[in-house]
């Protein structure tokens, strides 16, 4: 299974660049995922964003009663969140690169606002930080309608959402875990 989802991350990370408007993919040119340290401004902006994600699910399943260390689909090792990693497949494309991919298209950060320091590593200027935060918290006030409870909700309620769903069916409260998915 994990070697599926990653030939598909590898594809999916190819194509993603081909979402920024043309006349400044220069600049967020991306040669697949790199982390740890972000090697191109497009991984930086992803990888602070992911962050964010990582921490509202790792909250949320905290807040249930679920340890955020033993997951399904990443492998446990020792100070990773594996299950926090597993249920935030379910918004990185919907919270993460979707946000990544709008504040690049719309200007609101720039090659400008991305430091590329000796060595290759990249990182966010502390403005940009904040601008990548301010409009986090602003998405997450949207909302949208919940597949499973077909009612609208805030979108950063989501996270707490499916913590809540997966810990009824760990606990035997409900039968078969249905992630997030948009319509």
């Amino acid at each position: 299974m994990r070697g599926i989802e990653g030939d598909a991350a590898k594809t999916y990370f190819s194509a993603l660049p081909y979402l920024v408007r043309k006349d400044i993919r220069e600049f967020f040119t991306m040669d697949g995922r790199t982390r740890r340290p972000p090697r191109d401004r497009f991984n930086a902006m992803l990888s602070f964003i992911y962050s964010l994600v990582m921490n509202d699910c790792r909250s949320a399943l905290e807040s249930v009663g679920l340890d955020p260390q033993i997951g399904f689909l990443h492998a446990v090792r020792p100070g990773r969140a594996a299950l926090a990693l597993d249920l935030m497949e379910e918004f990185r494309s919907f919270m993460a690169d979707r946000l990544a991919l709008t504040l690049i298209n719309r200007g609101q950060i720039t090659d400008q606002d991305l430091l590329v320091r000796e060595g290759g590593a990249v990182h966010l200027e502390d403005k940009a930080r904040k601008t990548v935060v301010v409009a986090y918290q602003e998405r997450k006030q949207e909302e949208i309608t919940h597949p499973l409870l077909e009612t609208k909700v805030p979108i950063g309620l989501l996270p707490q959402l499916q913590a809540r769903f997966m810990a009824r069916v760990i606990r035997g409260e409900m039968d078969g875990y249905l992630p997030f998915l948009v319509r």
